[in-house]
């Protein structure tokens, strides 16, 4: 992963609001103060992440796995490997991964976030600095793969609240697609 990749993306997005600033900080914190800030095993305080959020074709339904190890409702995304090409390259490996979908139209860095995954087996707790992007399925055919319990569609208004890192994006992804 090219890291000087990763600062012009960075440097290009605008935060919605004070919270998305605060988070935008804290990931150029890390970036600049943590020799492998991608890495899966850089703990302290944590690593850089990608995620997608998935859009039906129709873009009326958000795609989200259950995720194997939490038990929740979440949108696809994990680790940044060695050799992902750049974050949109880890996002689109990782959908593949966990629901099969290949055929994705990407429409940019839309999301940052910032939050806590807990301890499990030897790895500490530690942070998730996520970046996310906003995508759009060529097709509804999904199936759950790696990391994942199940997978489904979910109408806007059905989304499972239990996250709010998952809802308070909502509202962009929304805005994002009426526009199309």
């Amino acid at each position: 992963m090219d890291i000087q990749q990763l600062r012009e993306a960075l440097a290009e997005f605008e935060p919605a609001d004070d919270r998305e600033a605060d988070y935008l900080s804290q990931i150029i914190d890390l970036i600049d103060r943590v020799d492998e800030p991608c890495s899966r095993y850089t703990f302290d305080p944590g690593h850089v992440t990608g995620s997608g959020f998935v859009v039906s074709p129709d873009l009326q339904s958000l795609l989200l796995v259950k995720h194997r190890k939490l038990g929740w409702w979440l949108q696809p995304g994990g680790h940044i490997e060695p050799d992902d090409d750049d974050v949109v390259a880890a996002q689109r490996r990782e959908i593949e991964e966990e629901t099969g979908l290949q055929e994705l139209e990407w429409l940019g860095l839309f999301d940052l976030d910032v939050h806590r995954f807990p301890a499990r087996g030897s790895e500490p707790a530690h942070l998730h600095f996520d970046l996310r992007s906003a995508f759009v399925a060529g097709t509804f055919d999904v199936a759950a793969g790696d990391g994942a319990d199940d997978i489904r569609w979910f109408p806007f208004d059905e989304v499972p609240r239990r996250d709010p890192s998952i809802i308070r994006p909502l509202g962009k992804l929304r805005l994002l697609t009426d526009k199309r």
